[in-house]
């Protein structure tokens, strides 16, 4: 008998076992090709800087105006549009690896030239190569996640990289702030060797997780196109990829408007990241056991709520409320949204299903900026509330998509 009692729980459980439980339930069970691409994405947002400043550097420095700048950056969303789609192309066709790897050092190539260029046609050019590389990788990215995670650890997959994602993010942020209020040039750098460390590591450390047999040949975009639900579920995610590119496009501008300096975006941007630091790892697992398209639908309401609150902030404490609001809807809507579409693709279409929904998301980041300066030129007020509508519009959509997805998951 020792003479010194190990603490114990009111339930007689020691607390490093309750801990060893804990940490087991949120991240235990995922395979090593899972961790390696955790690790490059948290590597790889460490360095992402540029395109949340990217509007700040058109104006500040390249002397581009607002009107032009919301076009330039419309430009980056018709390249983000084709970019998922051709990734999900070379991901079936070519494997994971090679389009991830390849995404990854393209990207990090039209960075350092964006980083360069002069005149206006050199920048529109840039940008447009910018919006094709810049999300090249993620439907191998995410199709890589469906290979090697099974159906019922997938949705805390996908959260522990959203976490990552996040985690990087929120540094990076203000990183990029300060280094933005001392010059852009080093911010270029950094993204470029961050692009290429990602894409390095995975061919290095990740074996190919495409499918060795694809069924009929894997079928095309075409068979993509004939699943309604996957379209009417691509189409609400278009909607919602409107509001949430406003962070980027045009809450910067409104802050500065408001007479606030850079490193005060930079702050309230790594805000979002530290939510879902703290938030992710509280939640992550609980998802899911529980009904995606409620999940979904939550999450594009509370978005709608911080988007309210942004119409009404004038100061980096109101502007932080927001987006820390808009982030709990944000750990909602990402972590599930991957999961429903891995749900839904058969095996041999799911880089090409994943490429579909990017594609949905570039619809929605290239409407985003165009829409969004135009509401800005009337005030920051029109412009949060009209994105507060959206996401309610986008909750109601996904509740009546909800049976049919049901159907399927059963089916």
């Amino acid at each position: 008998m020792s003479g010194i009692d190990t603490p114990r729980t009111q339930t007689g459980e020691h607390p490093r076992s309750r801990l060893r439980t804990s940490v087991q339930v949120r991240v235990g069970g995922l395979p090593g090709a899972f961790w390696v691409l955790w690790g490059g994405s948290l590597v790889n947002r460490l360095g992402s800087m540029v395109n949340p400043f990217l509007s700040l550097y058109l104006t500040a420095v390249r002397g581009v105006s607002l009107a032009d700048t919301g076009i330039v950056l419309a430009v980056v969303g018709v390249g983000s549009v084709l970019s998922q789609p051709l990734g999900g192309f070379l991901a079936d066709r070519f494997g994971r690896r090679v389009a991830l790897t390849g995404g990854m050092l393209a990207n990090g190539a039209t960075l350092l030239a964006l980083g360069h260029a002069q005149s206006l046609t050199v920048l529109v050019g840039c940008c447009f190569v910018l919006g094709i590389t810049i999300d090249l990788f993620r439907p191998a990215a995410q199709a890589l996640v469906a290979d090697a995670v099974p159906d019922a650890d997938r949705t805390r997959a996908y959260g522990l990289l959203l976490w990552a994602v996040n985690l990087g993010f929120s540094v990076a942020m203000v990183m990029g702030g300060f280094l933005a209020s001392h010059g852009f040039q080093l911010i270029f750098w950094l993204d470029a060797g961050a692009c290429t460390a990602f894409g390095v590591l995975v061919w290095l450390a990740i074996p190919e997780t495409r499918p060795a047999v694809r069924e009929a040949t894997a079928g095309g975009y075409r068979t993509v196109l004939r699943d309604r639900v996957m379209l009417a579920f691509a189409g609400i995610i278009v909607v919602y990829a409107i509001v949430f590119q406003q962070a980027f496009a045009t809450l910067p501008l409104a802050m500065k408007a408001a007479a606030l300096p850079n490193s005060a975006y930079g702050i309230v941007m790594g805000i979002n990241g530290i939510v879902v630091i703290a938030m992710q790892p509280l939640i992550g697992h609980r998802l899911t056991a529980l009904d995606k398209s409620r999940v979904l639908a939550t999450g594009f309401a509370v978005a709608a709520c911080g988007n309210a609150l942004a119409a009404t902030a004038s100061a980096t404490a109101g502007y932080a409320l927001a987006v820390a609001v808009s982030t709990l809807g944000e750990i909602l809507v990402f972590a599930t949204t991957a999961a429903v579409v891995a749900a839904l693709a058969p095996a041999s279409l799911r880089g090409r299903y994943n490429g579909l929904i990017g594609m949905a998301w570039g619809t929605g980041f290239l409407i985003a900026p165009v829409m969004g300066t135009r509401l800005l030129d009337t005030g920051s007020t029109p412009l949060w509330l009209s994105c507060a509508a959206l996401c309610l519009v986008a909750s109601l959509g996904q509740l009546s998509l909800a049976p049919s997805l049901r159907r399927r998951a059963a089916g």
